[in-house]
């Protein structure tokens, strides 16, 4: 008989200091909510879980439910209203397979907040066993940033995290928790998975895979995969804009047998994460600082790429701060590019003009202006107007149609701006190249991003900088109106009784 196996794709990454909530129309905006047959069809040979999860079922002659596949863009608390509608059809078709069901595999992101409980993931887990009882194996998949809690671990029998960032390998995370699942839906093994896990809002790299000490502790982790009764090892960065009882780094183990060797193991990279904590990798120019890098810049070697680090919508700000662009018009940087600027009122503004008219424009800033500036007052020339859609050609999205809604390509004084209507961060070429502008031939690149971009833009950079722009998702953690996490945590607390602390929280 072939095992029966539901899977589904449901990921949403929530900053809980944004002020705009992630609705279910976020969800159908990202162009990324579709069911059964049309998931399969989009996203079932790209680089995604179901991709991989498809590759197993192939392998093993599994009979797959596919609910759905379901994502929005990182960004404020998701409403009930979405989580019952996504998380319920999943919990729903469960309900109505689970006499014949053999496992479930969940392409999850693991720092899921909604309006009513802190932990989306484990909420959805929850309601899934209360269904399907403690026996049946289920296998998720999360995002490199997730803020693993103890529900996760306690409901899902298999965990597995993406270990590239940027984000890579997303097939090969979904595949390898499927050849897990296969194990112990045939009685082979019986898996669980073991977290440790420190007192920080995040890992100090943010989990950069390309430099620092994450490139270590992923190759031993590697090394002890390959030992008996080990069968994933992740080690997640944590979410460190989500203001949660139960944010930060972890690492897990997926595993069976001495379990503490297992949790020493665990332990012995928590406690290095906790060692590097002042251990900052990555550099923040000031705009002004990253202009007149710009400015100097010839572009003989290919484009100097700025990201501004601090608006990134990939980490839920929200895509609109002027700080970066009013400080390289102000500097008089030409022959360059700059997007997104996410602004659907000036979007809906310049849809009424024709291409090739001189407009004036109020230009970004206009959610919370505070944060990244205010709307810049800017004349130019409407250059293109189009509905938005891209066909991914990149290392993360390749051969994957997104969308930015209704969009507008601006020139004002030698800088190309993409303005947008949905809130996303760069990292793949067509979303420049889509709409006329090809970033290999500026000599300046500006763009939104902390660290996918460097995936596609990096092959055609003479030189990659981070800025600090002063929107929502800066380095600083202190700005913050923390609420909720647990107190003491790193960096809000420099001097903590690491001792102290993990007697407390074995």
């Amino acid at each position: 008989m072939k095992p029966v196996v539901l899977t589904a794709e449901f990921a949403h990454e929530t900053n809980t200091f944004s002020r705009i909530q992630t609705g279910y129309d976020k969800f159908l905006a990202r162009s990324f909510c579709l069911e059964g047959d049309a998931a399969i069809a989009a996203r079932g040979h790209a680089n995604t879980e179901l991709a991989g999860f498809l590759d197993a079922a192939r392998q093993y002659d599994w009979d797959v439910i596919h609910v759905l596949s379901a994502s929005a863009n990182p960004g404020g608390l998701v409403t009930r209203d979405a989580f019952e509608r996504l998380a319920g059809a999943i919990v729903t078709a469960a309900q109505q397979s689970c006499s014949r069901l053999h496992g479930i595999a969940l392409g999850l992101h693991g720092a899921m907040v909604t309006t009513f409980c802190e932990d989306g993931e484990g909420e959805l887990l929850a309601r899934l066993r209360a269904v399907v009882g403690p026996a049946l194996p289920i296998a998720i998949t999360l995002d490199l940033h997730a803020n693993v809690t103890s529900a996760m671990c306690d409901l899902a029998n298999i965990i597995v995290s993406y270990q590239t960032y940027p984000h890579v390998d997303m097939r090969r995370t979904g595949l390898q928790a499927a050849h897990i699942l296969q194990r112990a839906m045939a009685g082979e093994i019986h898996p669980i998975t073991i977290r440790a896990r420190r007192p920080m809002l995040g890992e100090a790299s943010n989990g950069r895979t390309d430099i620092g000490p994450m490139i270590g502790w992923l190759a031993r982790s590697r090394r002890y995969e390959a030992e008996a009764d080990v069968f994933a090892v992740s080690i997640n960065a944590g979410f460190s804009h989500a203001d949660i009882a139960e944010v930060g780094p972890s690492v897990l183990v997926t595993c069976q047998g001495d379990l503490p060797r297992h949790r020493q193991f665990a332990e012995g990279i928590a406690d290095e994460i906790w060692d590097t904590r002042f251990d900052v990798v990555n550099h923040y120019y000031s705009v002004e600082e990253a202009a007149s890098l710009c400015l100097a810049h010839d572009g003989q070697d290919g484009p100097i790429v700025v990201a501004d680090y601090s608006d990134n919508p990939g980490g839920g700000a929200y895509g609109d701060s002027t700080h970066l662009l009013a400080a390289l018009l102000n500097a008089g940087v030409t022959d360059a590019c700059f997007g997104p600027m996410v602004d659907a009122m000036a979007v809906q503004q310049l849809q009424a003009h024709n291409v090739g008219d001189e407009v004036l424009v109020d230009l970004g800033g206009k959610t919370d202006p505070g944060l990244g500036g205010g709307p810049l007052r800017l004349s130019g020339t409407l250059v293109r107007l189009s509905d938005g859609v891209y066909i991914g050609d990149g290392p993360m999205i390749g051969g994957q149609t997104r969308s930015w809604g209704p969009t507008a390509v601006l020139r004002v004084a030698g800088i190309e701006i993409l303005v947008v209507t949905h809130a996303a961060q760069m990292w793949d070429l067509q979303q420049f190249k889509a709409f006329g502008i090809d970033p290999a031939t500026k000599a300046v690149v500006a763009l939104k991003s902390a660290q996918h971009f460097r995936a596609a833009f990096g092959p055609i950079a003479a030189r990659m900088i981070l800025c600090d722009s002063g929107a929502l998702c800066g380095p600083n953690h202190k700005s913050l109106p923390w609420k909720n996490v647990r107190r003491p945590i790193f960096p809000l607390e420099q001097d903590m009784d690491i001792v102290a602390w993990k007697a407390a929280n074995p």
